[in-house]
Formats: structure tokens, C-alpha cells, sequence
């Protein structure tokens, strides 16, 4: 198995009840496609680099999670049609 991290930033017009849940749904892809969460980081509201669908700010969440090598393909290819995820970065993290 194999490390990965996947960074989300998360529309900042959502109430905190969607978001939670926008996450929650993020998390429960990655266990269905057999990925194993060992941390979810949760760095609140943070200026954007620059505007994206007419939003400046978003909430960045990063979730660390073991899975074989087809997982992060398939978290992606979900998480691309997710309305509330305005970006997402899915990297394989370094064994050291």
C-alpha cells in the first residue's frame, strides 16, 4: 500500500453543516475504493491564491490515506463532479 495526500479547499459560502458533510462524503469515497484515512488536517478558512468561481477565500482540509495505486485515480474522478470542492490535489507522499 501505498502513502497519499489529498488537499481539498472547500467552498467558503457553505454553511458549516455542508461542509462537514462535503468532507464526510470525500472520506467516504476514499474508504469505499478500499483507502484506509490516517489523518485528516483541518486548516480553516485561508485567502485563495487567486479568485476561482468568483470566490477569494475557501477552507483547505488535507486527508492523509493509505490505498493501492488505482485509489487515488478513482477519488479523484469523484471528487472532480463534488459542486462544493472548488480545487484538489492528490499526491503520493514519499516513503522516507
Amino acid at each position: 500500500m501505498n502513502k497519499y495526500e489529498l488537499a481539498v479547499v472547500v467552498s467558503a459560502k457553505l454553511e458549516d453543516d455542508d461542509r462537514n458533510a462535503t468532507i464526510e462524503r470525500v472520506k467516504d469515497i476514499i474508504t469505499r475504493h478500499g483507502g484506509t484515512i490516517t489523518n485528516v488536517d483541518e486548516w480553516g478558512k485561508k485567502r485563495l491564491a487567486y479568485e476561482i468561481r468568483k470566490m477569494r477565500e475557501g477552507f483547505y482540509y488535507f486527508i492523509q490515506f493509505d490505498g493501492e495505486p488505482t485509489v487515488p485515480g478513482e477519488v479523484e474522478s469523484r471528487v472532480r463532479l463534488m459542486e462544493n470542492v472548488i480545487r484538489y490535489l492528490c499526491v503520493k507522499q514519499d516513503g522516507k
